[in-house]
């Protein structure tokens, strides 16, 4: 498979590579990329077919989505690269009104990204997180208005409850308006939570999914080894420093995982990382998993994880040591048993 094995992204028009290139690590100075090697990587996605590029207006300050701008405008790709940007963290301490999901910021944060994008619309604009207290009816309205302005094509939603996603695309379908077509959600060997309600919510409403931080922010690559007598895990990347997750990826069970992981990859003959990325990329629902590249090398590494593949009984270990939960996350496999009598039972499928 190759990045020009397109699909459409959801029950949408919106056609896409089956890997998203995010741009997390433009302008991003301790684990990121220098602005030539940021060019680099921008270059060698496209010219490998690559046309699914996703950025936010907070990434490095508004620096990356310049960056993005800056690559797009002077290659003159506008027509043939889906631009991805999103809205909703701070901008601004103290001005409530710079951040969140109401109708005042996202107009403010739109006017922003298009500036820095250098574009005057945006393909596919994503509500970056929610913020738990705008109605979902100010968000469908704000942005069902973008999309007939022509401000935006498409919108989806990224880290919010199943429900907001649900309730969105149900209301959206009810009063034929525009509605979110995907969703953008943590996704990993080592976070597998969103299979319980995420996942079959994203299918029944033709929700297109691209997981973010397919390598666990770079732990299922194995760039970390646990120390023997304790302390903090070695190795250089985004994990050895300041950084979101704090030390949450160096649990127990996520080392059994990794452990588990090699002996699968070194079978396959790639590496942990590509093995890793292809999980998630085989994974029902998921249409293109977002890779981020420090470099050029890294980046290739990434795309060959398109031609991996497993047999069952590398995907049954794999499913042995990830899946936290076995009761939760295997409940309505185990329900549609008692209920049918352990008779088995095929529901219609499109």
């Amino acid at each position: 498979m190759s990045l020009s094995d397109f699909r459409t992204l959801g029950r949408s028009g919106l056609v896409v590579s089956p890997l998203a290139l995010g741009t997390m690590t433009f302008g991003t100075p301790r684990w990121g990329s220098a602005d030539d090697v940021s060019r680099a990587v921008f270059d060698a996605y496209v010219e490998a077919g690559g046309n699914f590029v996703d950025t936010a207006d907070v990434y490095a300050g508004g620096r990356s989505e310049e960056l993005v701008g800056q690559y797009v405008a002077e290659r003159g790709l506008r027509d043939q690269l889906v631009l991805a940007t999103k809205f909703g963290f701070g901008a601004q301490a103290g001005n409530p009104h710079a951040s969140g999901n109401g109708r005042k910021h996202i107009y403010q944060a739109l006017e922003g990204s298009l500036r820095r994008l250098k574009t005057d619309y945006v393909d596919l604009y994503w509500l970056h997180v929610w913020d738990t207290v705008t109605p979902v009816e100010e968000v469908l309205q704000t942005l069902g208005d973008l999309v007939r302005a022509g401000k935006i094509r498409y919108f989806g939603f990224s880290d919010m409850p199943a429900w907001f996603a649900t309730q969105a695309a149900t209301l959206a379908a009810a009063h034929a308006v525009p509605g979110p077509i995907a969703m953008q959600l943590e996704y990993s060997l080592v976070a597998r939570r969103i299979e319980g309600e995420h996942i079959p919510a994203a299918r029944h409403l033709g929700l297109g999914l691209t997981p973010w931080s397919p390598l666990a922010a770079g732990f299922l690559a194995g760039k970390y080894e646990r120390p023997a007598g304790g302390g903090k895990p070695g190795g250089e990347g985004r994990l050895s420093g300041p950084n979101p997750f704090g030390d949450m990826k160096f649990t127990e069970r996520n080392w059994r995982v990794l452990n588990a992981l090699r002996p699968v990859a070194a079978a396959l003959g790639c590496s942990p990382a590509q093995a890793a990325l292809a999980w998630v990329a085989a994974q029902p629902g998921v249409t293109a998993p977002i890779i981020g590249a420090s470099n050029v090398a890294q980046l290739h590494a990434n795309f060959a994880a398109l031609d991996v593949r497993f047999s069952s009984e590398q995907l049954h270990t794999l499913d042995e040591v990830s899946i936290e939960d076995p009761f939760y996350d295997r409940m309505w496999t185990l329900m549609k048993g008692a209920v049918f009598g352990k008779n088995a039972v095929q529901g219609w499928q499109a």
